[in-house]
């Protein structure tokens, strides 16, 4: 029952009318050590599922919250990923090629009902986009039988972002992917509800931004830019933003606009603080939030706010 209201509720919420409304789906975190991300995120809390391979040559693990999602991604055969090319974009590629210089979030996936409608919307906005990649994975579940799950994906790239990758997801299996078994976690995690991006300049990605979710869906402030979802918040910050909100990053500030992290509502924001300093983790605290990272976290902030009932 759980797993048939989350769905109805992603496909209630993504499409109202005709109008796509697309929401987070999940964040890729890319990693050189699997095992290592595995502990480091069950430390934090989380609980996460069991390892999966892609047959592209990369594995993963998920960390389900309600109705969106991290993955963790690693690089497990090398002689399995495929190339770019000018009409077929390479998740895995991409991750390699990200994987070279820097561990971190390395895709925003948006919810996703029909992904090669999706693609002929983007290709109707004048974005450049990509064949749709179909392909299956066998996942492991919680009383550890093995099943098939499908997904249909919808690449699309942006001039202003050459190191972030964008996609939609269509999931063709839901009723084995979504498990509530995989889903409560001791930190009371809940869903993600911001993404968090630095960019020197932010208004050049309006434009695409603009395309993917509409002008009305966009705020700019003068200096920052937002996009809002129906399950969420985008943000554009730039570094001194970033800065004072999140204090100083691990890196030198990016010549091009980059993923630096994403916020999780959660049940009780007092539990949550309770685990992660049973952890020993470093946190930093102020107006009811709680930050871990970048240090010690695959170069990724991830900060827990009480969960927004806006976004449930």
């Amino acid at each position: 029952m759980a797993v048939l209201l989350i769905e109805v509720d992603i496909r209630t919420k993504i499409r109202k009318g005709n109008k796509v409304v697309r929401g987070i789906d999940h964040v890729v975190i890319a990693v050189n050590d699997i095992k290592k991300a595995r502990e480091t995120y069950k430390k934090m809390g989380f609980k996460v599922t069991p390892k999966a391979l892609h047959p592209f040559g990369t594995e993963n693990f998920l960390i389900q919250l309600n109705g969106n999602f991290i993955e963790i991604v690693g690089i497990n055969n090398i002689s399995l990923v495929p190339p770019h090319t000018k009409e077929k974009y390479s998740f895995a590629q991409a991750n390699v090629d990200f994987l070279s210089y820097k561990e971190g979030m390395s895709s925003l996936v948006f919810q996703s009902l029909d992904a090669r409608r999706d693609r002929e919307e983007f290709l109707a906005s004048g974005l450049h986009t990509y064949e749709n990649v179909d392909f299956e994975r066998k996942a492991k579940l919680p009383d550890g039988t093995s099943v098939t799950v499908g997904f249909s994906l919808a690449f699309l790239s942006n001039p202003e972002t050459p190191n972030m990758t964008f996609f939609c997801c269509q999931q063709h299996a839901p009723e084995h992917f979504w498990k509530p078994e995989y889903q409560t976690h001791s930190n009371t995690a809940y869903s993600l509800q911001e993404i968090i991006i630095v960019a020197n300049d932010p208004l050049p990605s309006l434009s695409f931004f603009q395309r993917t979710h509409g002008l009305c869906s966009i705020a700019h402030d003068g200096e920052d830019l937002s996009i809002k979802l129906h399950n969420g918040l985008i943000s554009l910050l730039t570094p001194a933003s970033f800065e004072k909100r999140f204090g100083p990053r691990t890196s030198k500030n990016p010549q091009t606009p980059e993923f630096a992290g994403f916020q999780i509502g959660v049940s009780n924001i007092i539990d949550t603080n309770v685990t992660l300093r049973n952890a020993g983790l470093e946190i930093r605290e102020f107006n009811k939030r709680i930050q871990l990272g970048p240090h010690d976290n695959f170069d990724t902030i991830i900060e827990f706010v009480e969960r927004d009932p806006e976004y449930a």
